[in-house]
């Protein structure tokens, strides 16, 4: 079992200090090539499937989380209000309430709709010292968040596309989830009290999970203030169980902040809002997939891709050029140089490289490679056009294969 804040210290991903603070981890190089890495992919994806990106601040006043419903609702989990200029703002606890009010920054047309909005943005919670620990529970948390503006008719499908892209996510990361949870309110006063609104909610999700074939477990007390949950769970090495990914209808936000779109008619009709999270927040997707591939990060993924071994000083040049081609290509390489050490002990020091790179007299003079994959095979020697050509069509369709003979259909499925 893999304890991802053991292994991503030893492997220089991330690290803490108390002058930061509990819960305030820092990313190390290797750890933000890794988080850029995904955020690039996430991004893409979402660009594909017609999201908009946006920047909003990670501050608002007090009165945003007041009409929102979390001043009410959450303010628990809330930094206290700092004064400023004769007015209280707060660090954001979520997103949503400042993608209602872009939306509404101007008038909206049925056209429009559904408005995809999304942004890789940060939020922030005032979590107890007791319960912070890596990666996992933090302050400060780098949220992939998206909001679907849409029909009542149209809701259904969003969650169905949103459920499909986590699928597809999941598939590139290598990484499978423990189960579907349809998430909703339990007693007490935590939750907005419409019991109609709840009703709808639940039923629209019930049938997005229903038509995307999906079994699922319904589950009391674990829904959002304004609305139930579709929550993609995953399970660590040692069966402790966390939320990744979410789906979420949400009827009240939009009364909250009085959002309006002209219809057909020419009548102001009120939108749905779809919350919408591929992966969630990046540090716990990162310290699941560290816990999850013992920190062997499918190669699109990895902090350094290739790693080139001369096996003499003689070939040092031929190594260089290689990573030189490498950096040319888009793909992260670095040299392990005899100096290092045997190339024996250089091999199992790349260990957790996909590709390791052997170059001898007779690839040097050659100008080819000898490939070692990470989970052992040897490639024979080949041109090295051929042998980046092969690992960045891997890459670009983020494959979790090594290599294009044991892809399959991996790639294409992969994809995007």
């Amino acid at each position: 079992m893999h304890d991802h804040r053991r292994l991503g210290r030893e492997l220089g991903l991330f690290d803490t200090d108390p002058l930061i603070g509990s819960g305030l981890p820092y990313w190390l190089p290797d750890g933000a090539t890794v988080r850029h890495a995904l955020e690039e992919y996430v991004r893409d994806a979402e660009r594909r499937a017609g999201y908009r990106h946006v920047y909003s601040p990670v501050l608002g006043k007090r009165e945003l989380y007041e009409i929102s419903g979390h001043w009410s609702h959450y303010s628990d989990d809330m930094f206290p209000p700092m004064d400023l200029g004769g007015e209280q703002v707060v660090l954001r606890p979520s997103l949503c309430p400042h993608h209602a009010l872009i939306f509404r920054s101007r008038p909206r047309s049925h056209r429009e709709l559904p408005l995809r909005m999304a942004e890789l943005g940060g939020m922030y919670r005032s979590e107890l010292s007791g319960v912070l620990g890596g990666l996992t529970r933090v302050r400060a948390i780098q949220l992939n968040d998206a909001h679907v503006f849409c029909t009542l008719e149209q809701v259904a499908g969003e969650a169905r596309a949103a459920l499909g892209m986590i699928r597809r996510a999941y598939e590139a990361l290598g990484i499978v989830p423990s189960r579907y949870r349809l998430s909703l309110p339990g007693p007490g006063g935590k939750y907005v009290d419409a019991p109609g609104m709840w009703r709808r909610s639940t039923g629209l999700l019930t049938e997005a999970l229903e038509a995307s074939g999906l079994p699922y477990e319904a589950v009391e007390g674990e829904a959002a203030f304004y609305g139930p949950k579709i929550d993609v769970q995953v399970r660590d090495g040692a069966g402790r169980e966390s939320t990744l990914s979410t789906v979420q209808v949400d009827f009240h936000q939009p009364e909250r902040f009085d959002l309006r779109y002209v219809g057909a008619d020419g009548a102001r009709h009120r939108p749905v809002m779809v919350h919408r999270s591929v992966i969630g927040s990046v540090e716990r997707a990162v310290a699941h997939l560290v816990e999850h591939h013992g920190g062997a990060f499918p190669a699109w993924l990895a902090p350094t891709q290739l790693v080139a071994l001369p096996v003499s000083a003689a070939e040092l040049p031929s190594a260089t050029a290689l990573v030189d081609r490498c950096h040319a290509a888009g793909l992260r390489a670095e040299v392990a140089a005899p100096d290092q050490g045997t190339l024996g002990a250089r091999i199992r020091a790349a260990r957790l490289a996909p590709y390791q790179a052997v170059i001898g007299p007779r690839e040097a003079t050659a100008g080819q490679v000898s490939v070692r994959l990470r989970d052992g095979r040897r490639l024979p020697p080949l041109p090295v056009e051929d042998v980046l050509a092969g690992i960045g069509a891997l890459v670009a369709a983020h494959s979790v294969a090594l290599w294009a003979e044991d892809a399959g259909t991996a790639v294409g499925r992969s994809a995007g």
